[in-house]
């Protein structure tokens, strides 16, 4: 074909403008090679399904398909089925936000998922060249999102306490100064992705009066607030104020991410302009996904599966602090969650995460660099690392093969000081797949994880 485009992709002067600046998820990439069952994969965010009464589930999914069918398989309307944005605002209230705060069953939009939520409120607010807060670090999903809507994120810095209040107000003053202006804050303050800690209570209306002050909206990313393991969690932001505040979430940790469905709620002016821009993206949610959360929330005991996936996760996040402590190098740090399916580590002083993934793999263990939460390059020294979907037993082994990859570091960096990087190497995209074909051999009787 006669063009200017190149042996590897014969369409590159044909893109929109926005695609240029796409890059390929780190963690996609890795998955590729830590879903491999010789591999003790620390680096997944997947809830521990197996944990739900499948066999219930199944009945309950056929039930639907047999009774249903003939509705639940068919078109369905762009904003969702009017009984499962009731199902969503019994669940809101039992996290306090209710009527009082504006959480009507009209003002709740279906999603494809929480990821759709995020792209459809870049979508709405974001021109190219604007401003997005974030924490830092971010759920990698959401600079997806503000990436394809070619805005900046400026990243806000946190600690145990989560997002930090002076911080915020240097980094708006800090957009100001540079003739912009901030157009959202997204923040995930409950047992935060990747970082899992949790904004404290009274940080939570610091950043709100902060953000009003501003003029700031606040887009409240709320996955995992059912997924706490020490007493409930802070009340969400849009517990305490309803204007300029969405708050978006999704049943995937806490029922099944297989069907896709989340939510946004929304001020009532916004409501019509996310189910038009979701209508041109999907048309509608799937009426069947919808049915079958419909039914898990009506006539399943949720409550208590709930509970259930609660203890587990807690179990498991109590073996992965315990092999943390008793096995991994001096100077190594993490925090300490209490919900949530994250661990967020940072390696001694000199070491880089992702320079580190080769080797890990080849120890058959994985986890995702820090670098993949960050818009800017930073978190060089981190690594995230999950505890929801391996049994502790196997999280033990993964920390210390780990344990093994940072104390080998070390004892390179000490005989040979500072390996330089070669130009380009760990930022190729082929090469944790590359790995995947010199990689040790697979293990008898180790299960996937």
């Amino acid at each position: 074909m006669a063009g200017s485009g190149t042996t590897l992709d014969d369409y590159t002067d044909r893109y929109a403008q926005r695609v240029r600046g796409m890059t390929a998820s780190e963690i996609r990439a890795l998955f590729a090679v830590a879903n491999r069952p010789e591999v003790v994969s620390l680096a997944g965010g997947a809830p521990y399904v197996s944990a739900l009464p499948l066999d219930a589930v199944g009945e309950m999914l056929n039930r639907i398909a047999v009774d249903h069918g003939a509705s639940t398989l068919q078109y369905g309307v762009g904003q969702g089925t009017v009984e499962l944005r009731e199902h969503i605002c019994e669940v809101m209230a039992g996290s306090g936000i209710d009527g009082d705060m504006g959480a009507s069953p009209e003002d709740v939009v279906v999603t494809v998922g929480g990821q759709q939520a995020i792209d459809l409120v870049a979508r709405l607010f974001l021109d190219p060249g604007d401003v997005v807060l974030a924490e830092g670090p971010t759920y990698v999903g959401a600079l997806g999102a503000f990436q394809a809507a070619q805005a900046r994120v400026v990243h806000v810095p946190m600690d145990d306490d989560g997002l930090i209040p002076e911080a915020l107000e240097t980094a708006i003053a800090d957009v100001a100064a540079a003739g912009h202006r901030a157009k959202f804050l997204y923040t995930i303050p409950t047992y935060q992705n990747p970082a899992g800690v949790t904004l404290t209570e009274e940080r939570r209306q610091r950043v709100l009066d902060i953000c009003e002050a501003a003029g700031l909206l606040v887009v409240e990313d709320d996955p995992y607030g059912q997924l706490g393991f020490a007493g409930e969690p802070p009340a969400p932001l849009r517990a305490r104020r309803r204007d300029g505040v969405f708050y978006l979430s999704t049943f995937s940790k806490t029922f099944a991410p297989g069907f896709r469905v989340g939510w946004v709620l929304a001020p009532h002016a916004v409501r019509e302009k996310l189910v038009i821009a979701s209508e041109a993206q999907i048309l509608c949610p799937s009426a069947y996904a919808q049915a079958a959360v419909t039914a898990y929330l009506s006539t399943m005991p949720w409550r208590e599966q709930l509970k259930s996936y609660q203890e587990i996760y807690r179990e498991r996040r109590d073996a992965m602090l315990t092999a943390l402590a008793d096995l991994m190098p001096d100077g190594t740090r993490w925090t300490r969650p209490d919900g949530g399916l994250f661990v967020w580590a940072t390696l001694p002083d000199g070491l880089n995460a992702k320079e580190m993934v080769p080797r890990a793999l080849r120890e058959r263990v994985a986890y995702v660099p820090g670098t993949g939460f960050y818009a800017d390059g930073d978190g060089t020294a981190n690594l995230r690392l999950n505890f929801s979907f391996s049994a502790p037993d196997r999280i033990r082994e993964g920390i210390r093969r780990l344990a093994g990859v940072v104390e080998q570091e070390l004892a390179t960096r000490s005989v040979f000081g500072e390996v330089p990087t070669i130009p380009g190497r760990s930022e190729a995209p082929g090469s944790l797949l590359d790995v995947a074909e010199i990689g040790a051999p697979a293990v008898e009787g180790e299960s996937a994880s």
